[in-house]
């Protein structure tokens, strides 16, 4: 009797060590790090507050990631002024991508388009001809490049047939990118009662068109665009200062007061900056680029765990394969204040018996990545494979040794 107490006891031992270090083999592999590289003495102090803004709301948003690194009163909803052309960009790319426009068809400035945004009003303008077509192509680089309302106009009625229709799928397309404190009434962003959008929404609408659209987010880095006998300049002057930047679109209204967003590529980074309400053309533009400038300085952008790819391993029970393989359904990036790389630390909470059949994809814990005790990163942890039911004994014994285990 004692010897059988006394095996049962070494076996439930040499169990929980298994388990033990099953469970410990299961943890996510730390970020890898940099070879050879030794943080400088002065990236392991706080990172400095961002620059003084003059303006209602501002943001500095990581593009890859979608962190925001610094900002004020970034949910406020606000006139968004012509920046509101930048959601029409994306609304046009998206149609055409679905097959619903072509960059070839030929777009009529309306009547409507040319008295509404046209020379004789007193916005900015394309000047196209009213009562003529051009390629849709041309007509938008009038409206981004120019900041054409009539051409904004125009184009609104050729893709949806009318301005509210337009707004319609404008609001549609925010509610599926995330922007959850704008609303459109029309394509061009001049006043109207209810047409608002926030620094934040504004950031994550330029995020989008960078990551789905490259195509067209390349036209708000083109200078100047000529019209017949008109060439206007595009009134981003970041463009001509500074050569990382490539974008987005400035805005100005009475109500608005003076806004830009701005957006800059630096080796492998790219962040894009809002700035609203500011006070003059030359203050949205100076803001900017200071918040472009900190945002470089101090931080910096790392992809941790591809999609699709393992990230940790688990045990199944009753499962036609023992082993289940964790990934993540998007890339996990991290941005973090420069020299911290080394300090992160993934952490997996996954439940501890996992028993089949489970489905490609399901969500089966969560992974953190956590910085001197704050979590900088959180995905779920997916299946990346299916794992089906073992046969009638494989589920038998398994659930012996689950009953083993609980004893």
């Amino acid at each position: 009797m004692k010897a059988h107490v006394a095996l049962r006891a070494a076996a439930i031992a040499a169990l929980t060590t298994f388990t033990f270090g099953m469970a410990f083999a299961q943890q996510p592999a730390p970020a890898p790090t940099p070879a050879a590289q030794q943080a400088p003495a002065s990236d392991a102090l706080p990172v400095p507050p961002p620059p003084e803004v003059v303006g209602t709301a501002w943001i500095v948003m990581d593009a890859a990631s979608g962190n925001v690194l610094a900002g004020e009163n970034i949910d406020q909803p606000l006139e968004p002024a012509s920046i509101t052309k930048v959601m029409t960009s994306y609304v046009i790319a998206a149609e055409m991508a679905g097959g619903k426009v072509s960059e070839d068809d030929q777009v009529m400035m309306t009547e409507h388009a040319w008295r509404t945004g046209g020379a004789g009003t007193d916005g900015s303008y394309s000047g196209f001809e009213v009562n003529k077509t051009a390629p849709l192509i041309q007509m938008e680089k009038g409206m981004v490049v120019q900041s054409g309302n009539d051409a904004a106009i125009a184009l609104a009625q050729h893709v949806a047939g009318s301005v509210d229709a337009f707004a319609s799928l404008m609001n549609m397309y925010a509610e599926r990118i995330g922007m959850k404190n704008s609303h459109f009434v029309n394509p061009t962003g001049l006043p109207a009662e209810g047409h608002v959008s926030s620094a934040r929404d504004l950031a994550l609408l330029g995020r989008a068109l960078i990551h789905d659209f490259p195509k067209a987010y390349s036209y708000n880095s083109i200078r100047e665009f000529t019209v017949g006998p008109i060439t206007q300049p595009n009134r981003n002057v970041l463009l001509w200062r500074d050569q990382s930047v490539d974008g987005i679109k400035t805005g100005h209204t009475s109500g608005a007061g003076y806004c830009l967003m701005a957006s800059a590529e630096r080796g492998d980074q790219r962040l894009i900056t809002v700035v609203l309400g500011s006070s003059s053309e030359k203050q949205r533009a100076d803001d900017s680029q200071a918040l472009l400038n900190w945002g470089f300085r101090f931080y910096e952008t790392h992809k941790l765990y591809d999609a699709g790819k393992q990230v940790a391993e688990q045990k199944v029970w009753k499962g036609a394969t023992d082993q289940l393989q964790l990934g993540v359904a998007e890339p996990l990036l991290v941005t973090i204040p420069r020299g911290r790389y080394e300090r992160l630390k993934p952490m997996m909470d996954v439940p501890r018996t996992l028993v089949a059949p489970i489905a490609k994809g399901q969500q089966i814990g969560t992974v953190k990545v956590m910085l001197d005790d704050k979590v900088v990163a959180q995905r779920p942890l997916v299946a990346l494979d299916a794992v089906e039911e073992g046969g009638f004994f494989k589920r038998l014994w398994d659930e012996f040794w689950m009953w083993w285990e609980s004893v």
